[in-house]
């Protein structure tokens, strides 16, 4: 049994009938190398292939066919090990590990096991609440992925598709630091970011880039480590979070019951939101590991590393801190801003020169809004940063209200062009003017006796009136002239 010392936090636990439990969680997290040829061949990996296109003869296990390792895809586990703060081991070694893959035709998988390339590193998660938490990194290995078997095209047999058969994979391994749904959830996201960033997995979960095997075990606080179970290629952060939940309820009521939880491998049914067994639970030396006798140990110069880190970009945790700094943003909004690095490119651009919490409030508001809407990233939308930054000029120099701007953006969306032509060409200009405004104050004033009687006992009720201004006046009116004619007509000074 693992002991863990740690003192359980309360707000972490979840009730059985029984009394409380607490829910132990470690990730498993499958990510496919960026590059464009295989581990220990020169076959594409490119998605959507033809089945059975992207294959060598190394892939498809001919007789004398000897695996040649991608020297990118140790690059890109390097970098990646890098970007998790983690342990480069300048010695590695690669192994064969035995199991039935039907859709692997050597018949074992090339992958690493007591000597991986990378080792121990952690991800920082930080949430809502202010509070955050470090989920250390057990260690990152390289290996190839297998094929796909396709069940369902044919009554009678399966067929074998090995396009993604040889493809590399980095498998990042967690400690076992995550209590709750949430916090596994937010992990991965986070590290989906860093490994965006990085340019080393673009984190696509629905091709299946990106992947978890989920381990779950319930303890009662303070006790040792339960038995786990292991959910198996898990491809959607909900997902993740549904699969943690059922199994820790499912596993709570057989312990409570009087029951024992056996160590196996489960698969989580998204249409019934629940776990079914799939086979008991290999150990390590089930899969008679040993160093692969075609492959020579891995040895990685000290120069190298450095130089790979000298090519590494910002990322996200130095990012956040940088614009909480430089910019004054809440850690939400840079939080936001930085979970998309595209995004925080952009807003840098739009805020050169402004406000920049004006500035985050368009991008990751109105604009966000439009994207979401439309089901494209911020950059896909057809707005430049120059654009946006123009449109923030013109309500920072009172030309049109933020009401207008909203309406301005949309007609940007629909038809194109600048800012200042489109209010131009529209006639969208503030109304400024003194005396046409109070003009309309002194109509809406005479139209609603009752509701004067009213503000005067409520004075915060002139947004009321303000409202109607605007309305009347077809939303150009500025508001803080507005506001200051009505307080000196109705004496709220």
């Amino acid at each position: 049994m693992i002991q863990d010392t740690r003192t359980s936090d309360p707000s972490r636990l979840i009730p059985g009938t029984t009394g409380d439990w607490e829910i132990i969680i470690g990730l498993e997290v499958h990510a496919q190398v960026t590059s464009n040829a295989k581990l220990f061949s020169g076959a594409s990996t490119r998605f959507g292939s033809d089945p059975n296109a992207n294959v060598s003869l190394v892939d498809a296990a001919m007789p004398g066919m000897l695996p040649v390792i991608n020297r990118f895809c140790i690059e890109q586990a390097v970098r990646t090990g890098l970007g998790l703060k983690a342990k480069i081991n300048r010695y590695s070694v690669f192994d064969r590990k035995n199991y039935f893959y039907p859709d692997l035709p050597q018949g074992y998988q090339i992958s690493q096991y007591k000597q991986p390339v990378v080792g121990e590193g952690e991800v920082l998660l930080d949430f809502p609440d202010g509070s955050s938490i470090a989920v250390g990194i057990e260690r990152l290995h390289l290996e190839q992925d297998a094929g796909k078997s396709l069940h369902d095209q044919h009554a009678t047999m399966s067929y074998v598709d090995l396009n993604r058969s040889g493809v590399a994979l980095m498998e990042i391994v967690s400690k076992p630091d995550m209590r709750t749904a949430d916090e596994a959830k937010a992990y991965v996201s986070k590290l989906r970011t860093i490994l965006r960033y990085l340019g080393t997995c673009d984190g696509d979960m629905e091709k299946g880039n990106l992947r978890a095997d989920v381990n779950v075990s319930v303890r009662r606080p303070g006790e040792a480590f339960g038995t786990r179970c292991e959910i198996k290629n898990v491809n959607s952060i909900r997902f993740i979070g549904q699969a943690i939940e059922y199994e820790a309820r499912r596993q709570i009521g057989i312990l409570e019951d009087g029951g024992t939880i056996d160590q196996e491998t489960r698969l989580f049914d998204a249409r019934k939101g629940e776990t079914r067994s799939m086979r008991s639970k290999e150990e390590a030396h089930d899969y008679r590991y040993f160093p692969d006798p075609d492959l020579l140990p891995l040895e990685i110069t000290a120069e190298w590393v450095a130089e790979i880190e000298a090519s590494l970009p910002e990322l996200p945790d130095a990012k956040k801190a940088r614009f909480t700094g430089d910019y004054g943003l809440s850690p939400y909004d840079a939080g936001v801003l930085v979970g998309d690095r595209s995004a925080a490119d952009f807003f840098e651009t739009v805020a050169k020169g402004r406000d920049p919490k004006l500035a985050v409030n368009w991008v990751t508001g109105d604009l966000a809004a439009q994207a979401n809407a439309r089901n494209v990233g911020i950059l896909d939308l057809g707005v430049s940063a120059e654009q946006l930054g123009e449109l923030i000029d013109l309500i920072g120099d009172g030309t049109i209200s933020g009401k207008i701007a909203k309406d301005v953006l949309v007609i940007m969306l629909a038809e194109g062009g600048s800012p200042s032509s489109i209010v131009e060409r529209r006639g969208l200009v503030q109304v400024t003017d003194t005396k046409a405004l109070e003009k309309i104050v002194d109509e809406i004033i005479a139209a609603n006796p009752s509701q004067v009687e009213t503000i005067k006992l409520k004075p915060k009720t002139i947004g009321w009136f303000v409202g109607q201004v605007m309305k009347a006046s077809g939303g150009k009116a500025n508001p803080q002239v507005v506001n200051d004619i009505l307080k000196a007509r109705l004496d709220l000074e």
